[in-house]
């Protein structure tokens, strides 16, 4: 046989791990369940929080102003400020009003003319309201300005709330397709005895799972172009990056998280088992790694910890190219995690795969 051509098992082997990725795409587009938590979901999620969230002017505080003699002066300075919602009540209604959170500042004209303010400081509305019903009392009572002030009001995309939270779903989004959709095919096939017969060919492990992987790579093209697309005709979410930087990001991120699947099901026997691992896996990074809500807000004594996370890491990256333009040099702690991930995930999951 000429040197030129090729092994056939080699042939052989080349046409298994095209077949396999194929077997992977179809096994996809034919389960509508999993059409729908890849595709659809994050959509109709991004809508509800996009509705809920959206760009509004903030509430007006609920000023509430307990009956005294010197009520009337009270009251009529405070509702020369429009930016307050000021009600007159008893002692007993007013006590209610604020332990039921209906108010957030109770307002006590005193005897002598002072004025006393009750409010619970942890609130952070209540501190607020503190602050404006205060000018305004004081206001009232002759206190003039004496710095002249004038304002410029703008409105930036990137400061909203569904601007934070696209990227976070759609780090979650390939946090959730590449460890479940990876982990729950293996398993079921393994608990089918169809991995069994795949030991009687001259693939090999790495060629088998690979194939997962390559799967992965088109249908991270329709999550990204689907998700994103729609943030950005629907919401106006910006996307200041390289569109190829964070294609690339995307790409690292699906891939690690897909590395994450093939070894949490390297030895998962039935789906029941893979099951709890994968939450056992995600939980935490629901949790901790800044998809609704910043991870800032967690103790600093954590903060390494939840710093090494793979979707923490994604998250970062993400929102750093859409929204502030970083570059992929400016990320590099974050692409080395990510790719840590990756590589330490696949080369344990080859150590110990089996087929049975």
């Amino acid at each position: 046989m000429s040197d030129a051509t090729p092994h056939p098992e080699r042939r052989f082997v080349d046409r298994s791990l095209v077949q396999l990725t194929l077997v992977r795409f179809r096994e996809f587009i034919r389960q509508p369940e999993a059409v729908f938590w890849t595709f659809v979901f994050p959509i109709l999620l991004a809508v509800g929080l996009g509705l809920a969230f959206r760009s509004r002017a903030p509430d007006k505080p609920r000023i509430g102003v307990v009956t005294t003699p010197t009520t009337s002066r009270i009251i009529a300075s405070l509702r020369r400020d429009s930016s307050m919602v000021v009600e007159q009540m008893d002692d007993s209604a007013a006590a209610r009003a604020l332990r039921t959170a209906k108010v957030t500042l109770l307002v006590v004209p005193e005897p002598d003319g002072s004025v006393r303010y009750v409010y619970d400081p942890v609130r952070s509305e209540s501190a607020t309201a503190r602050l404006i019903a205060d000018r305004a009392i004081q206001a009232g009572a002759g206190r003039t300005d004496p710095v002249k002030v004038t304002e410029r009001r703008v409105t930036e995309r990137g400061s909203r709330y569904i601007d934070f939270v696209i990227p976070g779903l759609l780090g979650m989004n390939l946090m959730g397709s590449g460890i479940w959709g990876i982990g729950f095919a293996i398993v079921d096939s393994r608990g089918k005895r169809l991995l069994k017969r795949f030991m009687a060919t001259p693939m090999s492990r790495a060629e088998y799972l690979m194939s997962f992987l390559f799967s992965r790579l088109f249908f991270l093209i329709l999550e990204v172009v689907a998700l994103l697309g729609f943030g950005a005709l629907a919401f106006g979410v910006p996307l200041r990056g390289s569109l190829l930087e964070l294609g690339l990001i995307c790409l690292v991120s699906a891939l690690a998280f897909g590395g994450l699947g093939l070894l949490i099901a390297s030895r998962a026997k039935t789906v029941e088992g893979v099951s709890g691992l994968m939450n056992f896996v995600m939980l935490p990074m629901w949790i901790f790694s800044g998809v609704f809500f910043s991870s800032s807000n967690f103790p600093n004594a954590v903060q390494p910890l939840i710093k090494a996370l793979p979707l923490t890491a994604v998250n970062d990256a993400l929102r750093a190219n859409m929204l502030e333009g970083t570059s992929i040099s400016g990320l590099s702690t974050e692409m080395i995690i990510i790719s840590a991930w990756l590589v330490a995930s696949f080369v344990l999951a080859l150590k110990l795969f089996r087929w049975r």
